[in-house]
């Protein structure tokens, strides 16, 4: 497949990725190294919580959106990073055996003012579980090289 470089991107073009299941083994080994709350580690704590029962950490879920937004593009878009992203909102928790794809929409797209090589380009970014609940969204901000000369 070709490079797809800034020129190629239009606003209101949609991107779904692969589903990806969640296991209860990754949710514990990602709780326990990096967000070691109860209702993410502890079973049994979980379901006296208010999610009753274990779930993944936001942090987690927003990984695992990170790997499925990676896997899709890898190899096609001329990406050069993000600077990072807006509106982080975590709606609905994640819970082990939950199957994840997100879509992706492009709403802005404008040339870099310091860098013509480069453009930047805003995304609603929505993670779907198996049911079509958003369980997260946020706005990406990515930057994309323009096509050589």
């Amino acid at each position: 497949m070709s490079t797809i470089y800034f020129e190629d991107i239009e606003i209101g073009e949609k991107t779904v990725s692969k589903v990806k299941e969640v296991t209860k083994a990754e949710i514990l080994d990602f709780a326990r190294k990096y967000d070691p709350q109860p209702f993410h580690i502890d079973e049994e704590a979980a379901k006296k919580s208010i999610y009753g029962g274990l779930i993944a950490s936001g942090w987690h879920t927003a990984a695992i959106l990170m790997r499925l937004l990676v896997d899709n593009m890898t190899n096609k878009r001329a990406g050069l990073g993000s600077p990072g992203f807006d509106n982080l909102r975590w709606i609905r928790p994640v819970r082990p055996g939950d199957r994840l794809r997100y879509e992706s929409t492009v709403i802005e797209k404008r040339n870099s003012v310091s860098r013509p090589d480069m453009g930047i380009i805003k995304a609603d970014v929505k993670l779907f579980n198996q049911n079509d609940e958003v369980v997260l969204n946020f706005t990406s901000i990515g930057m994309v090289q323009t096509r050589p000369d």
